[in-house]
């Protein structure tokens, strides 16, 4: 049987680490970046360039100068979240997979065959991890970019989905990376996806 297993996640919290252990343990394919370059070819009107600068984030631009866009031509973040859509859903309809972030739980809510996952952890947590992965990096910069990433996908999730990202009403399981650590999150997401 084909499952898919999506993982939203904080910043910092483990998400993407969690969801290659998983995937490799499954031996299934792991999407994160992965998706928007495929984005980028659903999509003959973007580059990956583009995909890129407006990857899970609600660009300043899109305020009002974007409602003065030419009326035959759909707002490149909308064009962007369409070819996204398409995207996550066809990888979910071809194969069983680990799919980190692009709000995947929201766009395959309807897919039965689908664990939705939130990663999060608490800030000291966050940032000690961070600060392993990104050794030499003031810890500054790395709380400056933790704030502005997890508001990005606050924004992002809010503008597209109308839900609250985090928000546990809307996965199927939340594990807390500080608490648990990654190998027990790993061992209780194993159960989940074993349960099936």
């Amino acid at each position: 049987m084909k499952r898919i297993i999506t993982i939203g996640r904080e910043f910092g919290a483990g998400g993407g680490e969690l969801g290659r252990r998983l995937a490799r343990e499954l031996n299934i394919p792991y999407y994160d970046r992965d998706i928007i370059l495929r984005t980028a070819k659903a999509s003959a009107h973007l580059t990956p360039e583009q995909v890129r600068r407006w990857d899970e984030r609600v660009p300043h631009e899109f305020g009002f100068t974007q409602s003065l866009f030419n009326f035959y031509d759909r707002p490149l973040s909308e064009e962007l979240w369409n070819a996204q859509v398409r995207a996550i859903r066809e990888l979910a309809d071809r194969e069983s997979c680990v799919i980190v972030g692009r709000n995947a739980d929201y766009i395959l809510r309807e897919f039965d065959h689908c664990l939705r996952v939130f990663v999060h952890a608490d800030r000291n947590w966050r940032l000690m991890h961070m600060r392993e992965l990104m050794p030499g990096t003031p810890l500054e910069q790395i709380e400056a970019d933790m704030r502005s990433a997890d508001r990005a996908r606050r924004n992002y999730c809010a503008k597209r989905t109308g839900q609250t990202y985090g928000d546990s009403r809307n996965y199927d399981l939340t594990l807390c990376t500080s608490r648990l650590g990654l190998d027990k999150a790993l061992e209780i997401l194993l159960c989940a996806v074993a349960g099936m």
